[in-house]
């Protein structure tokens, strides 16, 4: 009888811990809760096996590690030793592959240049430092094994990050900059084209507002050039300034010049090269148009 009733005592102290919600629950980046294994321990979730741990990736069946196999393999236990890996790119090679894996390092913080499409001695040194942080041989050439691990700690890169100060050949013009003098902004590439009769004569990098303070979009036409204006809100220089809709205007910015894409105006068409925007300001007239695009 004892027993039976310390039975059911605590099954009622279980059903009322239960009922109150008193458990404790940790959950993941996306609010979801993790698995648990057996024991009690948190599992990883899906995709995270083989993010950054500083340990070297684990062999698969069979002995065969890539690069980061051990090389006395097969001394003892009768493995063979380790294939080396591929080399995919190398100091020399050049395109946009290379500007992909650049951005992919820059990502992760051992490549702080932007990227440059061309694998040179700032590239080797940033996949030896990789490479060494993750117990992979130190080659400072991309094998499979070392883009595979770079692949999974990163994103594929956005244009911007491709190209984060600038140089992004330019759209194709919207069908709307093909007559008349018009200002032809692409927000997909990132460059403005100045354009009479649908000629381009001239080509500038821009930068727009962010995702809080975003550039209007459609057409519009520039009613007020100012070449030494400031901003009456934020109190900052707006040097030819042409504008074209409210306060939003396409005008230089110092920022631009010395950050690239890794800031943003308030909702202004920033040119980061002054000697450009500064014949542009000369030529464009009050009434000209403006088209603002994806």
């Amino acid at each position: 009888m004892r027993t039976t009733g310390l039975r059911r005592s605590l099954a009622a102290l279980a059903a009322l811990a239960v009922v109150s919600g008193c458990t404790a629950h940790a959950v993941d980046a996306r609010g979801k809760k993790p698995p648990v294994r057996i024991d009690g321990s948190l599992a990883p979730a899906p995709g995270e096996r083989g993010k950054d741990d500083g340990r070297p990736a684990a062999s698969p069946p069979g002995g065969k590690g890539g690069a980061s196999g051990s090389a006395d393999a097969g001394k003892d236990g009768g493995r063979p030793a380790a294939e080396p890996a591929e080399v995919l790119w190398s100091r020399g090679d050049r395109g946009d592959d290379i500007r992909r894996a650049q951005a992919r390092l820059h990502q992760v913080a051992w490549l702080i240049t932007p990227p440059t499409g061309t694998y040179d001695a700032r590239t080797v040194a940033a996949v030896k430092g990789f490479q060494g942080k993750r117990g992979l041989p130190r080659t400072g050439d991309l094998d499979t094994v070392t883009w595979q691990r770079l692949r999974r700690m990163t994103h594929e890169p956005a244009a911007w990050e491709l190209y984060p100060y600038g140089g992004q050949p330019a759209a194709k013009p919207d069908p709307r900059c093909m007559k008349g003098r018009v200002l032809c902004v692409s927000k997909t590439s990132r460059t403005l084209r100045w354009m009479v009769d649908g000629r381009t004569v001239s080509r500038m990098d821009v930068r727009f507002g962010s995702q809080y303070t975003p550039t209007r979009e459609g057409v519009f036409t520039v009613y007020f050039k100012s070449r030494h204006h400031v901003s009456t809100i934020y109190h900052t220089p707006m040097p030819y300034a042409m504008f074209f809709s409210g306060g939003q205007a396409v005008h230089y910015s110092s920022d631009f010049a010395a950050r690239g894409y890794y800031g943003a105006s308030h909702g202004c068409v920033n040119v980061r090269d002054e000697g450009k925007i500064a014949a542009l300001f000369a030529q464009v007239r009050t009434g000209d148009k403006v088209v603002v695009y994806w």
